[in-house]
């Protein structure tokens, strides 16, 4: 058990507390700010069937500020390195939030915009708290980070990445939540292997405040996280991620980019995908990884019918993809080529998923359009499914 556990427990309550109840509120009131909070049904990445609250990151972040408040007003001793790592997560993640938050209630924020606010919100921690890599673990590529401006830039655009790849899985019922507490989970268990107690306790907080969330949102859906909760969790894994091997010399720059292996691989597929077709890399569409285990596997053949149970299955079948790597990175958190080997083993296993799933698209196509107008060329039939995915 982590030392300080009894002092802590209290405050892992309010943030999961705090979290859901304030999820119940903006639920129940939904008829009073509704034209603005809820999202509606239609869009290439819409995917539940009736308008849901989408400010769930209201929640997230109020709850978490809950806590360093009652932390600060506390001031248990046994907890002051926890506040001291809570702070500035809380104060550099308020341009990520506002500006996702603000395009959850305009729907007006260009992509370019919510990335460029992740950015500065990893500007910003590094100037409140003068950590940020220098190193990665390659051989040959190190040296260049003894140069800070290059370190810090780095730094910041690895922050907006994850939060970008947070925002790429949210949309389907528990699905970004699980994942982000795997992540912090493995995570967690390091810091904990490597006598990081207050790093530790971040984590068990943040899964906290992230699971009263989860609450309402697996598996029912009454309430989703919007941008403003994606990207600002997505900031909070990113820096916890990156603070793991700079707080703890002896793990591995690679754990935390192989814990948060799921969306780190999908956010990198999804933009060579986009790229080979000649779109933009923000480009909305439905041909990510978890969508296609939707419409390929769960909507035709597991649950037809039921949109809200296809929508929560899709998470049973992702969050095992996403414990392998978070189990990669607990097991190895300090072998650099252990944990690159691991994170390219499941590359190949996502892409070869995501291969067979898109050979099961064509074979449906294939035999649809067999049944309407008799056996088809070569040519119409990898047109269609070349469209499908």
């Amino acid at each position: 058990m982590l030392p300080n556990f009894g002092a802590l427990w209290p405050f892992l309550l309010l943030g999961g507390g705090g979290s859901a109840l304030i999820c119940w509120i903006v639920i129940r009131t939904v008829r009073w700010h509704g034209r603005l909070s809820l999202d509606s049904t239609f869009g290439v990445q819409k995917v539940h069937s009736r308008p849901t609250p989408r400010v769930g990151g209201v929640a997230l972040f109020s709850a978490l500020w809950l806590v360093w408040l009652a932390l600060m007003a506390l001031n248990p001793p046994a907890l002051r390195p926890t506040v001291d790592v809570l702070g500035p997560m809380l104060w550099a993640a308020v341009p990520a939030f506002a500006f996702g938050i603000l395009e959850d209630v305009t729907k007006r924020v260009s992509v370019r915009a919510r990335l460029l606010a992740t950015f500065a919100s990893g500007l910003a921690i590094i100037a409140l708290t003068g950590v940020y890599l220098t190193r990665v673990n390659v051989v040959g590529v190190d040296a260049l980070f003894a140069f800070a401006p290059l370190a810090v830039v780095f730094t910041a655009f690895t922050i907006g990445g994850v939060a970008n790849a947070i925002n790429i899985i949210d949309g389907f019922n528990g699905l970004s939540s699980g994942v982000v507490m795997i992540a912090l989970a493995a995570m967690g268990a390091v810091a904990a292997g490597s006598n990081d107690w207050a790093l530790a306790q971040v984590c068990l907080v943040l899964i906290a405040v992230v699971a009263g969330f989860w609450l309402l949102n697996f598996p029912l859906g009454k309430i989703f996280m919007g941008d403003g909760g994606a990207y600002t969790l997505g900031f909070w894994l990113a820096w916890v991620a990156i603070l793991l091997p700079m707080r703890n010399p002896e793990v591995s720059v690679w754990t935390g980019l192989v814990a948060c292996g799921y969306p780190v691989l999908e956010v990198g597929f999804t933009i060579v995908r986009r790229l080979r077709r000649a779109v933009s890399p923000g480009r909305p569409d439905r041909l990510h990884l978890h969508s296609l285990i939707k419409g390929r596997m769960i909507k035709n053949h597991l649950c037809p019918g039921r949109p809200v149970a296809n929508n929560a299955a899709v998470s049973l079948f992702v969050w095992p993809l996403a414990i392998v790597p978070a189990l990669c990175a607990l097991l190895n958190p300090t072998d650099s080529v252990a944990l690159a080997i691991s994170l390219a083993a499941c590359a190949v296993g996502y892409a070869w998923i995501y291969a067979r799933l898109t050979q099961v698209g064509r074979l449906a196509v294939k035999r649809s359009l067999e049944t309407q107008v008799g056996l088809p060329t070569i040519d119409r039939v990898s047109s269609r499914a070349d469209r499908l995915g």
